[in-house]
């Protein structure tokens, strides 16, 4: 069958298209060739620029088009030639070659991918594009929806809510503040994300400027390739490698993707939670359906759909960030198959970040739900009770709580207010104790 979002075998590319087409500028077949012509033609305008041999103002910026302007139809001329190279780099080499000929300076075609091996096109394309696709679309995405969630702790910082410890109910919080728990936590993460430097690998077949060193062994080729790597690229060259780079920086963006996506795994859990508790109910759309059976129900099926790709998505940042830092000796091919997979859980992760985004939007505040479950639950003043009774010195606070409230759950404000009026106290510290409700012992929070 043709290949179409119905006959598509992988649902990023087939149910999911919509959300995650974007990506193919950064992480395709397509994208990795356009990113291969761009250093490819970058590093003969670098060496040009170094004075290896004469270019005209004129012909630098038509190669510079090349690269601006490379397309689908430049990507199926390079797949044409790969047809008889069998090599894909080498394919792009000839490629840019035949584009030399064209503009009239085929004499200089050999200095196109001089004193390279494949690996250092590889290896500063792959890190560039996945620089990219981190600057533009993942962080703006990430931020995007933390701010989102501090938007929703703000409208919520007034409404107080029954907390639960273990399942069980707990002393009281804040809505707000239970939201701005994963607000810093992503905050948090995503600075240590953009901490990680976008490493390279550039230094010909083993990483010693070997054919560089014997072509023009007067040339500091570790400073030219530093100046190449670091300052045309925007990319950081390591110093020491193999044919390959290392992919510990590389392994290090997973790591953090990971974790970053567990939160919002943790996030989503709760959300559902807070849901089936009945604390939030979720606008309708007319139309849809929300059960086959069912008609009543409205399923929060965008956070269960972001769950699951979150989950696929750190399955494979875990064996990605575990295996590509692995090579036998100077190197094997391994690495080289899996890195065509890096933008998948990408794109299992944008997809988990929009239907969360919808998810949310969709929440409607259930205030009289949480003013209930808290005027069921008067037994978690006898925390506040016990720690001012405490700090009068009152003797065996918590014992006496604990023989009034452990386990009972029929706890009512009558109860607490019968309890306290049996305490041998003063009349204000008694209504001291009376002011506290599970509606108003939220304690305090840092401002949002």
């Amino acid at each position: 069958m043709e290949l179409n979002q119905l006959t598509a075998i992988s649902p990023v590319d087939g149910r999911y298209r919509k959300q995650s087409a974007f990506l193919d500028e950064y992480f395709s077949e397509y994208a990795l060739m356009k990113y291969r012509v761009l250093i490819e033609i970058e590093y003969f305008l670098f060496l040009a620029d170094k004075k290896f041999f004469k270019l005209l103002p004129k012909t630098k910026q038509q190669l510079k088009q090349v690269a601006e302007t490379f397309g689908l139809n430049e990507a199926e001329q390079i797949k044409q030639i790969e047809t008889t190279t069998n090599h894909d780099v080498k394919a792009v080499e000839y490629f840019i070659k035949e584009q030399l000929h064209k503009l009239g300076i085929g004499n200089l075609k050999e200095w196109v991918h001089f004193g390279l091996t494949s690996q250092d096109v590889n290896n500063t394309s792959i890190p560039l594009s996945w620089k990219n696709c981190m600057e533009y679309e993942y962080l703006p995405a990430i931020i995007n929806l933390h701010n989102h969630i501090v938007t929703l702790a703000q409208a919520w910082r007034n409404i107080p809510m029954l907390a639960k410890t273990h399942g069980q109910p707990a002393s009281p919080t804040v809505l707000g503040k239970e939201f701005m728990v994963f607000a810093e936590r992503l905050h948090n993460q995503v600075i240590l994300l953009s901490q990680i430097p976008y490493a390279a690998k550039f230094g010909g077949a083993t990483g010693n400027f070997n054919a560089h060193h014997i072509a023009f062994p007067e040339k500091d080729w570790v400073k030219l390739g530093n100046e190449f790597v670091n300052n045309r690229l925007g990319l950081q060259r390591m110093q020491f490698t193999t044919q390959i780079e290392h992919y510990d920086s590389l392994a290090a963006h997973f790591d953090a993707l990971k974790r970053i996506n567990t939160i919002l795994i943790d996030l989503s859990r709760d959300i559902w939670t807070y849901i089936s508790m009945d604390y939030f109910k979720q606008k309708t759309k007319k139309g849809e359906v929300g059960s086959s059976a069912m008609p009543h129900k409205v399923n929060p099926i965008d956070f269960e759909n972001a769950e699951g790709n979150l989950g696929i998505a750190n399955a494979l940042f875990e064996h990605l960030s575990a295996k590509l830092p692995v090579s036998r000796l100077q190197r094997d091919l391994t690495d080289s198959t899996v890195l065509r997979n890096i933008g998948v859980p990408v794109a299992h992760t944008i997809i988990a970040i929009k239907s969360i985004l919808k998810g949310l939007e969709k929440l409607v505040l259930n205030t009289s739900k949480l003013q209930e479950d808290l005027e069921n639950n008067w037994a978690v003043v006898s925390e506040a009770i016990q720690t001012i009774l405490r700090r009068e010195n009152y003797p065996n606070p918590y014992e006496a709580l604990k023989e009034l409230t452990r386990g009972n759950h029929a706890i009512t404000k009558e109860a607490i207010h019968t309890f306290i009026n049996g305490l041998n106290i003063s009349a204000s510290l008694k209504k001291e104790l009376k002011a506290i409700t599970p509606h108003n012992y939220t304690g305090v929070q840092a401002k949002y």
